[in-house]
């Protein structure tokens, strides 16, 4: 029994290290008091003066304009910003400390000086260096934080992991910015660079789509639910005191503003005539019918019921796909569960065609080695099997038909179109941990104009490797370079070590978190 003792001990030390952190690091207590609900909207407001007769012009629909490119989702953004007159609400899963970061954090600031009432709701394990700041924010006149399953431990904040686990792997995924309950704008995007193709390194393939009316409605309504929740603390409460905060903001603000990226921010504004139409009141948007699908953000606590679940809900609205099936996911995890449904697609004729990241392109190889043990099956079963490429030093394209081909592309969408008359765009990723664990949301657009795009979109076969079988069941890649037709036997345009790394990954039983 000599042997016992020594893994008997470590786990009572164990036990007795993660009782002591919890002990010295509680949770405080959660918000106290009536929370702000958004009053209905009027025509005291800009945006209510100019948008309400399009809206009685349009009842009972909602307005929508697709954001496929990365300068029109951040011109909507900031535009929407200098509109407001009386609330914008924002939740976002990661809010990065570059150009855009701090741009759009100033637009915030900007209007809680105007008098707008500025709520901010984050996920905790997004917004890296930003605590100092945040908490200077949080004191603002006109401006309330709240962090999403927070870190009691801050410094290093990781660490909380070991004594929290359960709670802390439950995020907040929800994307969405909505400005005097009229107008909003969700979809895949976060906070940061790298969503609006701004700058060096990996630029992503992403999708927002901005709405005007009862949508706009519907979305306020479930941030309220999300900023009562019980994992919604005030950021007060859980951050450190802020030294000389506003002033770091504004140096990094002022940095950001006078940089190359921040002149490009400034011409996104000016090239974006549409959305200051809209804004505007100016009738270019497409009138539809949508749904707003949304976690209950009681999954962040792991107590939502299995009917409150976007996945399940999401299913029951959209039925079976009759003709055809285009899914946009930048990580692609469909298990035993979601393979059986798309062999059964295809078994009843429906085209199915699937995109994700091919292993050059993709920023989290562990997710590709959990779909490539996936891939095979499915293509075997007759799905149409793409995956994108990474494109350096392409020049840039307005439109979504020409997006993928961005610098350094990299797809974070998370979309899916149904016989090319519904489209999906929301945050929800195809895979376990946005099935389980991570509160999702969406909308679910009667759209046939913006659901065939994606289809032609996807029509593009320079940009992906068609990933197909041969005569003896072999997986093949096929593609083109420079103008040249090609084809792999493995893993196009990585190196030995990397293919190794990623089917060493594979065997790993970590897919259920992923």
């Amino acid at each position: 029994m000599r042997f016992l003792r020594f893994p008997l001990k470590a786990v009572a030390v164990l036990a007795v290290v993660i009782f002591v952190l919890r002990w010295t690091h509680p949770l405080p207590d959660l918000p106290k008091g009536e929370a702000f609900v958004s009053v209905p909207v009027g025509e005291d407001t800009r945006l209510g003066k100019t948008l309400l007769p399009l809206l009685a012009a349009n009842e009972g629909k909602t307005g929508v304009v697709p954001l496929a490119d990365g300068r029109d989702a951040l011109a909507a953004r900031i535009l929407l910003a200098r509109a407001a007159t009386e609330t914008i609400d924002v939740q976002y899963y990661i809010w990065q400390t570059d150009t855009t970061g701090w741009l759009l954090l100033d637009e915030l600031r900007r209007a809680a000086e105007r008098g707008v009432k500025v709520r901010m709701l984050l996920d905790d394990n997004g917004i890296p260096g930003l605590d100092n700041v945040l908490a200077a924010f949080a004191d603002q006149e006109n401006v309330e934080i709240r962090l999403f399953n927070p870190f009691t431990m801050r410094k290093p904040k990781l660490l909380s992991y070991g004594f929290d686990f359960f709670r802390l792997n439950r995020r907040m995924h929800n994307k969405s910015m909505t400005v005097d309950g009229i107008a909003t704008i969700i979809g895949g995007r976060n906070i940061g660079d790298i969503y609006f193709a701004y700058g060096d390194g990996t630029a992503y393939f992403d999708y927002d789509v901005m709405a005007i009316g009862q949508g706009a409605a519907d979305v306020s309504q479930d941030f309220h639910h999300y900023w009562i929740s019980g994992s919604s603390y005030d950021a007060q409460d859980i951050l450190p005191s802020s030294k000389n905060g506003m002033a770091e903001m504004a140096a990094a603000v002022a940095a950001a503003g006078q940089s190359a990226r921040g002149s490009e921010y400034e011409k996104s504004l000016s090239s974006a005539p549409k959305i200051s139409r809209a804004i505007s009141g100016e009738d270019v948007l497409e009138w539809t019918s949508l749904k707003l699908v949304s976690d209950d953000p009681a999954k962040g606590l792991g107590k939502a019921s299995a009917e409150d679940l976007l996945i399940v809900r999401l299913t029951q609205i959209i039925g079976r796909p009759e003709r055809s099936l285009d899914l946009v996911s930048a990580y692609l995890i469909p298990g035993k569960v979601g393979t059986a449904l798309f062999e059964d697609f295809i078994a009843d004729g429906v085209k199915t065609r699937l995109v994700t990241n091919s292993l050059e392109a993709t920023d989290v190889p562990i997710v590709h080695s959990a779909w490539k043990g996936y891939r095979a099956q499915l293509v075997h079963s007759g799905a149409e099997v793409l995956e994108l490429k990474a494109r350096p030093n392409l020049p840039e394209s307005l439109s979504l038909a020409q997006l993928l081909t961005r610098s350094q592309s990299s797809l974070h969408a998370k979309t899916f179109a149904i016989d090319g008359e519904r489209i999906f765009i929301g945050s929800f990723n195809f895979d376990p941990r946005s099935a389980a664990l991570n509160t999702e949301m969406g909308f679910l657009v009667e759209s046939p104009t913006i659901a065939r795009s994606l289809s032609r979109t996807l029509e593009q076969s320079d940009v992906f490797y068609r990933v197909s079988e041969d005569a003896d069941g072999e997986i093949r890649w096929s593609g083109t370079e420079d103008g040249t037709a090609k084809s792999w036997t493995t893993e196009p345009n990585v190196g030995v070590m990397q293919r190794v790394i990623v089917n060493v990954m594979s065997y790993l039983p970590f897919e259920w978190v992923l």
